[in-house]
């Protein structure tokens, strides 16, 4: 089995640090992104990533190897950002299985994989956390105020998906498979989803998202 890593983002939501380094490279508890998500995808046999990358492609290529993680590691290079879809398309080409994983380049998560695997075209959802206070409200009083609550039964897409290699066909040479070839399958009821409830998930957005992980990731990726 195989997996897809998309990290050829510039993250510029976690300036100045990315203006140096590609976000990939950001240590969680001194070890990088990508490495935390190598380990991740290895923990549920994968035996080879193909790691789409652009900004800065050659430090990742560097980092990755002068280490011994216990994984085929292959690269896909993007010249011009190609957008999502434009990336899986390009590093499809590396894969003959019939079916494989792609991972945005900035999730942590211990999602479990075989679950995910249970079904063709395929998109983890978590439900929708929010980042603020929630208040309940009767009278305009405030009865209770609770942090940072799952939305009950509104879902979101965890960036974590499980394609056929029938897919490549209908992805964009250059543009977000979210936006492009998800909705049309969507509409056509060829979409699946998988629904996870109380799974730990991060999107490494921003500082704040690097220290909340840093918390709690040694528990969930081993």
């Amino acid at each position: 089995m195989k997996a897809i890593i998309l990290a050829g983002g510039k993250g510029k939501r976690l300036r100045p640090v990315t203006d140096y380094v590609p976000k990939s490279l950001i240590p969680i508890n001194n070890i990088p992104i990508i490495e935390w998500q190598i380990k991740y995808l290895k923990r549920f046999g994968i035996k080879e990533v193909i790691i789409c990358t652009g900004y800065k492609a050659e430090m990742i290529e560097n980092y990755l190897g002068k280490k011994n993680l216990g994984i085929k590691i292959n690269f896909s290079i993007e010249k011009s950002p190609l957008g999502t879809g434009g990336a899986i398309k390009k590093a499809s080409k590396l894969i003959k299985e019939r079916s494989f994983f792609v991972i945005n380049g900035d999730i942590i998560t211990n999602i479990d994989l075989k679950k995910l695997e249970k079904r063709n075209n395929s998109i983890a959802s978590i439900e929708v956390r929010t980042k603020f206070g929630i208040l309940d409200v009767h009278e305009d009083k405030i009865m209770d105020f609770r942090e940072k609550k799952e939305i009950g039964n509104v879902w979101m897409n965890a960036g974590l998906y499980y394609l056929s290699k029938d897919m490549i066909r209908d992805l964009p040479s250059k543009g977000d498979v979210e936006k492009t070839t998800f909705p049309k399958y969507a509409k056509k009821g060829q979409l699946n989803t998988v629904s996870f409830n109380s799974v730990k998930w991060f999107s490494i957005d921003s500082f704040k998202d690097v220290e909340d992980a840093s918390c709690i990731i040694d528990k969930i990726i081993r």
